[in-house]
């Protein structure tokens, strides 16, 4: 089936009010011309829903970010003694994840509530890193909840089984697990949904989640098996904290509610409970939006929540929850703050 394109569409604006006041809060199917007419339309005025609010988010988030991320990055490079530690190469490697994600996703919202289009390459361009630097945040939180799964079961054989040259290719083999996956996932996309192109302009995650949703029983496919994966992950972290509280729950480091390890395991458990709880959203949508269970406006403006809110929150409170529990990272935080205060108290002039 051949789909007008863009120009078309806008030229159209009189058919599209037409269409958007009779089916856009219909809950019954749309046709595919119809769903692109109405989602062309939205992305360009959408009407009940104020972008820029659901700009502050990513806003506020990269400003915290950008504050704390390179701050903690710069303190694991530039000390020998961190940077040659598996632990804290893991947590580099997330830290960077988070940055590459909150800065492209921060473009791509602030591009889309300012209504500028792009071509439809610099776009998908923009979807391919955001996808890479999520998979590699998600793949490299897992790598972290393993490597301590190791280093508390075999405390003696784990410089043996983690070295830090085996983790430098972990890391690269993570990088190119996260490209691979997310190329496979948009060769699909660009190859099989005939009218993605032309919503590409706008750049907006929630409405190409809500054409991803309509597309073909491929495209289909190929989202399942990613929500799968995600959830496969998950599903890893929870289960190795699980073995790990069980592991320990008798050596008495769990005696005390404030103990490092009850603190430790409810930041990390909190951090998960953020990354969870967004996917978990997105798939019950999903569902809902599939069975025609909810209208079309109600399943972007979730789509909109979660990307723009839920899915960023993890970003930024990552850093705060769990780098900075490491020691030696405080540490060198608080030493480099102390010696810009040095700096800055001038010497008393001598007696007279």
């Amino acid at each position: 089936m051949d789909f007008p394109g863009c120009a078309s569409v806008r030229r159209a604006n009189g058919t599209v009010h037409h269409l958007r006041e009779t089916e856009f809060n219909s809950s019954s199917n749309l046709d595919d011309t119809t769903l692109l007419f109405l989602l062309e339309e939205w992305s360009l005025t959408p009407s009940g829903t104020n972008m820029k609010m659901f700009l502050i988010s990513p806003v506020v988030c990269l400003v915290a970010g950008v504050l704390i991320i390179p701050t903690i990055l710069f303190v694991i490079f530039s000390r020998f003694d961190i940077r040659q530690e598996t632990r804290y190469m893991l947590l580099g490697n997330t830290l960077l994840s988070d940055l590459i994600y909150l800065l492209v996703y921060t473009l791509s919202a602030a591009l889309n509530t300012a209504h500028l289009h792009l071509p439809k390459e610099a776009c998908v361009l923009l979807l391919f890193l955001l996808a890479v630097a999520y998979c590699g945040g998600l793949f490299t939180a897992v790598a972290i909840v393993l490597d301590t799964y190791i280093a508390v079961s075999f405390p003696l054989r784990y410089i043996v089984i983690l070295p830090p040259s085996r983790t430098k290719k972990i890391i690269a083999l993570l990088w190119m697990c996260s490209g691979a996956f997310s190329g496979i996932f948009f060769c699909v996309l660009w190859t099989t949904h005939s009218f993605v192109p032309c919503v590409l302009e706008t750049c907006s995650v929630p409405v190409i989640l809500i054409l991803t949703l309509n597309g073909t029983e491929t495209v289909k496919l190929c989202f399942w098996v990613s929500t799968t994966v995600i959830f496969l992950c998950l599903s890893v972290i929870f289960g190795c904290y699980a073995i790990l509280y069980f592991k320990t729950k008798h050596s008495g480091i769990w005696e005390s509610i404030c103990s490092r390890a009850s603190v430790t395991f409810l930041m990390h458990n909190t951090v998960l409970f953020f990354y969870l709880f967004p996917l978990l959203a997105l798939f019950i949508e999903s569902f809902l939006y599939v069975n025609v269970a909810i209208r079309l406006q109600t399943g972007i403006l979730v789509s909109l929540t979660v990307c723009n809110v839920l899915m960023i929150l993890p970003k930024v409170l990552f850093p705060f929850l769990y780098g900075l529990r490491y020691r030696e990272i405080s540490a060198s935080l608080k030493s480099i703050v102390r010696r810009k205060q040095l700096r800055t108290v001038s010497p008393a002039p001598p007696p007279s």
